[in-house]
């Protein structure tokens, strides 16, 4: 699934099609996304102004005013393609929403197994509804910082990978960062999330912001379906420090080799020399 760089990737090149533009029109060739897309969607979305974009934890809100804006999730393998014209548009078979600018860009939400989602919610309201309500702060955020994450694991049975995969905790990590990051703090993904010190903290807020940085400047991960509304590949997975790096010798030259472990139904990847 697309995490906190990947999502902030497809963001920026969205903004950069669509801001300051009008629906012309939105074309919906499947309605049954997660949590259902909305019937009404086109009546309620074509001729509205996207005033901007913002990403809030994995998700992508798309404002339009002062009334509604849609809320867009990738899911497991959703991806937006953007074409300048309706001439250059190249369908896919999982082409489910279409939306057409009035400089004629076409945006297309693909999605073929349909775990992401596309809805709309108030404007004024949505920072109040779910999943927003209850999700921590945003890690490159001036907001997120090693007291707020100290609050957030004071009372944590559950090991520090796990709670760090919490969007409550802190908001858009997702399994491949938070190994990333607790590999540089050198940090085991199996302590106790309880037990985590303070100076702990300080590092690891440094890394995860570091790790993050990184990843954005390398245009995030693909691993499978992820790729960039021009249609390009992020990189950051040939810089992975331990995701999916099983068996192959550790990067700090400790004398041992990347271990994987399953956490909550998600595979762990850490170094035992490195990370206490």
């Amino acid at each position: 699934m697309p995490e906190l760089p990947e999502v902030e990737t497809v963001r920026r090149g969205m903004e950069g099609a669509v801001s300051g533009k009008i629906i012309v029109a939105i074309q919906v060739n499947r309605y049954d996304l997660r949590g259902g897309v909305p019937k009404d969607l086109a009546l309620r979305m074509s001729g509205r102004v996207i005033t901007n974009l913002e990403r809030r934890g994995k998700y992508i809100l798309i404002h339009m005013g002062d009334k509604e804006c849609a809320v867009l999730h990738l899911g497991m393998s959703g991806r937006i393609r953007i074409f300048p014209s309706p001439d250059s548009y190249q369908p896919h078979k999982h082409d489910h929403i279409t939306m057409t600018m009035d400089d004629g860009a076409y945006i297309v939400f693909e999605d073929p197994r349909r775990f992401g989602m596309f809805y709309l919610i108030e404007q004024d309201k949505w920072s109040e509804e779910t999943p927003f309500s209850s999700m921590g702060a945003e890690p490159l955020g001036n907001a997120w910082s090693a007291q707020d994450l100290l609050q957030k694991l004071r009372h944590k049975k559950s090991p520090i990978k796990t709670a760090l995969l919490d969007q409550a905790v802190v908001a858009g990590l997702g399994n491949i960062y938070v190994c990333e990051a607790l590999y540089h703090a050198r940090i085991s993904p199996l302590r106790l999330a309880h037990t985590i010190s303070e100076d702990e903290a300080e590092k690891l807020v440094i890394c995860v912001r570091k790790v993050l940085n990184d990843a954005l400047d390398s245009g995030g991960s693909t691993l499978k379906d992820y790729a960039h509304t021009d249609g390009s590949l992020g990189y950051f997975q040939h810089r992975f420090g331990v995701y999916d790096r099983e068996g192959v010798e550790c990067a700090n030259h400790c004398g041992d080799v990347i271990k994987r472990k399953v956490q909550s139904g998600r595979s762990t990847f850490y170094c035992p020399i490195c990370q206490l």
